[in-house]
């Protein structure tokens, strides 16, 4: 990072959105009902790919692939029940809100699909705030290839040098990782600190609230990071 930041990149499920643990549950009774007993730490630890990549991920290169997209289907259809208790992290608006007074602009970078990304914008109620929308109907792959972050990069009209990413999964710090952009980690979605900081997180808060809290000292802490690493 050499520019002044001037923007930053947010995962939506775990970073804005209380909805990790949804999408575990979706996807273990998806699975289920499909004859696999996948267990849900296992889940867990994969969410923040992207549908195009946690069936692999979780049931191997070796599993029947024709009934991918009914496992997709399933876990969509599950996950919807829930859309109506979504709720947003502790101080996720109000981070937002920090941001955009600071002259920050703020760009959703998320590996929901374009139903569930409207779900969590209803959920966040915070559009005025954010200046960039992207989901993973927008790239070729999903987290960890960094392909949603140079969407959201070239939307924005932000370069890499001069935006920060923040996230709640390994798989938001390896996405942001492949274009040296460096990543704030939130323990929200589940995964403790010293997982996300031995991944390459840059710094580690426990929430959207906590950040809000220390965001001067983030952003430096990211920037410092990034030099050493030039």
């Amino acid at each position: 990072m050499t520019k002044p930041v001037s923007g930053v990149l947010f995962d939506v499920d775990g970073t804005l959105v209380d909805s990790v643990y949804l999408h575990v549950v979706s996807w273990w009774q998806a699975f289920r009902q499909h004859g696999h007993d996948v267990e849900a730490a296992r889940i867990h630890r994969a969410i923040g790919m992207g549908p195009d990549r946690i069936l692999g991920h979780l049931l191997g290169a070796d599993r029947d692939e024709r009934a991918d997209d009914g496992l997709r289907a399933a876990h969509s259809s599950l996950y919807a029940a829930y859309w109506a208790r979504l709720r947003p992290l502790p101080g996720a608006r109000r981070l937002l809100e920090r941001c955009r007074a600071r002259g920050l602009r703020s760009v959703l970078c998320t590996s929901a699909s374009k139903a569930e990304l409207g779900a969590l914008l209803a959920c966040l109620d915070a559009d005025p705030l954010i200046d960039t929308v992207t989901s993973a109907d927008d790239a070729g792959e999903s987290k960890p290839a960094p392909d949603i972050v140079e969407v959201a990069l070239k939307r924005s009209g932000l370069s890499a040098d001069e935006v920060v990413f923040v996230g709640d999964s390994v798989w938001d710090v390896q996405a942001a990782g492949h274009l040296a952009i460096p990543c704030i980690g939130l323990t929200s979605g589940g995964v403790s600190a010293a997982e996300l900081l031995d991944h390459g997180a840059a710094t580690v808060y426990e929430h959207p609230q906590d950040l809000c809290d220390h965001l001067d000292e983030a952003l430096t802490t990211a920037f410092r990071v990034a030099l050493s690493h030039t």
